[in-house]
């Protein structure tokens, strides 16, 4: 059975963006390499729409010869999964290996995940809230930036809730913390 993992980039208190700025929480290339590897144990990534068009860039990213090969690599981790986007206004998708979802169904996401042969990342805080509510989620991954932010968006919408054991930590030279947990049950 494979795991559903919610990972997300936020503030140290608890915002992945803020209003008009959100430069912190792009990745250092140590950062970078470390998602990297985290990622490609992922076969599937379920997004909501604004989620999917943020990260559809990555379907093309492999032009720009100049950026790093981390850059590269996420590129390639995130061509080869497999993507479920969950909205009901988005008409066609504009990257391979992926379809569209009108509802989210916690059902059908139980059955994925008894299913996959690889782990499923979750991304959003609205989609990964509504997966924490009905128990999906089995793990969180948390990048804590050096920045407190002030407000924005929450990584964890206020209805999420759950117990979490501690399995990982590790701290990068940027100032990054990644916090890694069990959601238990």
């Amino acid at each position: 059975m494979a795991n559903l993992i919610y990972a997300t980039v936020c503030s140290l208190d608890g915002y992945i963006a803020e209003p008009g700025k959100s430069d912190w929480s792009m990745p250092d290339e140590e950062v970078h390499q470390f998602v990297n590897d985290l990622e490609r144990s992922m076969g599937t990534y379920l997004y909501g729409r604004r989620m999917y068009e943020t990260m559809v860039f990555w379907e093309t990213a492999s032009a720009a010869p100049d950026e790093p090969p981390v850059f590269h690599g996420y590129a390639e981790i995130w061509r080869a999964a497999e993507k479920i986007v969950y909205s009901r206004t988005l008409q066609e998708v504009s990257s391979a290996r992926t379809r569209i979802e009108r509802e989210f169904d916690p059902d059908a996401v139980r059955r994925l995940k008894q299913s996959a042969a690889a782990d499923i990342a979750i991304a959003g805080p609205e989609l990964a809230g509504q997966a924490i509510a009905a128990g999906l989620v089995d793990e969180c991954r948390l990048f804590l930036c050096p920045v407190v932010a002030g407000g924005g968006k929450r990584a964890l919408p206020d209805m999420a809730r759950g117990q979490l054991e501690l399995l990982d930590e590790r701290r990068f030279r940027s100032g990054v913390v990644h916090v890694h947990y069990r959601v238990r049950v």
